[in-house]
């Protein structure tokens, strides 16, 4: 591994290598959880902790690759989501998840691990995307492996100018079987539907899995994936983000998308922390915005 990329020592219960693609890693392991940290994109692609199953879905056919996004796991949405609010915004989900982030933290409290990574506008000259956007920023990102999985982005505007931005948190879920699955705390909240074209509409009930799913919802709260065939949920609570995203390709989409295997779908769903589209943060010169997902596991 780089060692331009690690500037803390770690402590005993982090392991620092080359993993998939001869991409650096960092692996946890401790009484209390296992994860692991990818440096390209500081993407979490592992998460359990004691006593359960794998919490975070990766994709068999993910590519590790310099420039290509990772598939599964938490990838980080950031300055634009999906498409982007205006034409030309490419890639897709932008480029925070296609840089190589710096590891500036890391720290094991009885077990309780956090990483904290750094990225800025220099880190990502030369990227796709990165001539679209013209704000100088800071983005720290903290991990903490712990009974739950704690993801705090923060957002600096280190410019003379104000700037509007789209984040996510896009983690995805495992699952037993998707179409067993249903989503809680969504009811009575609006949404938009990129999968039905654009529609708006508003839940009622819980989020079940019948087709391609794709839907973009008005809602601070906490959200919690129930899962029968494994006899557990999962609960992804938030702070200071105005969105939750519901994300499952089903067959056809998941068989034209090269890096997921078409057999994969059933046994992922994507829970994810946002601020997208109208609720875009509009962050003022100098200032800082944070927004935080947990994840955790309760008894299904």
């Amino acid at each position: 591994m780089s060692r331009d990329l690690v500037t803390v020592d770690l402590p005993a219960s982090v392991t620092a290598a080359d993993g998939a693609g001869g991409l650096p890693v960092l692996r946890v392991s401790t009484p209390v959880a296992t994860g692991e940290v990818y440096l390209h994109g500081a993407h979490v692609t592992a998460y359990t902790p004691a006593g359960q199953g794998p919490v975070i879905w990766m994709s068999r056919a993910s590519e590790f690759a310099p420039e290509r996004p990772i598939r599964g796991g938490v990838p980080i949405c950031f300055p634009w989501f999906g498409p982007g609010r205006e034409p030309g915004m490419s890639p897709a989900h932008g480029f925070a998840r296609l840089a190589d982030w710096t590891l500036v933290g890391a720290e094991d409290a009885d077990g309780v691990v956090t990483l904290t990574f750094r990225l800025t506008e220099a880190d990502v000259a030369g990227l796709p995307g990165s001539g679209v956007w013209r704000f100088p920023f800071e983005l720290t990102y903290a991990v903490t492996f712990g009974p739950e999985l704690t993801l705090s982005l923060t957002a600096r505007n280190t410019g003379t100018e104000d700037c509007s931005f789209e984040e996510a948190l896009h983690s995805y879920l495992h699952v037993r079987d998707v179409t067993a699955v249903s989503i809680e705390g969504l009811d009575g909240a609006a949404y938009l539907d990129k999968a039905a074209g654009g529609e708006h509409a508003v839940q009622s009930g819980p989020v079940t899995f019948t087709g391609e799913t794709d839907r973009v919802y008005r809602s601070t709260g906490p959200a919690t994936a129930v899962d029968p065939g494994s006899g557990r949920a999962v609960v992804v609570a938030k702070e200071a983000s105005a969105n939750t995203v519901v994300w499952n390709p089903w067959s056809a989409k998941a068989a034209a998308m090269p890096d997921y295997d078409d057999a994969e779908w059933p046994t992922m769903v994507c829970v994810e922390t946002a601020n997208a589209l109208e609720d875009a943060v509009a962050l003022p010169a100098g200032q800082s915005h944070t927004m935080t997902a947990r994840i955790s596991v309760t008894a299904g």
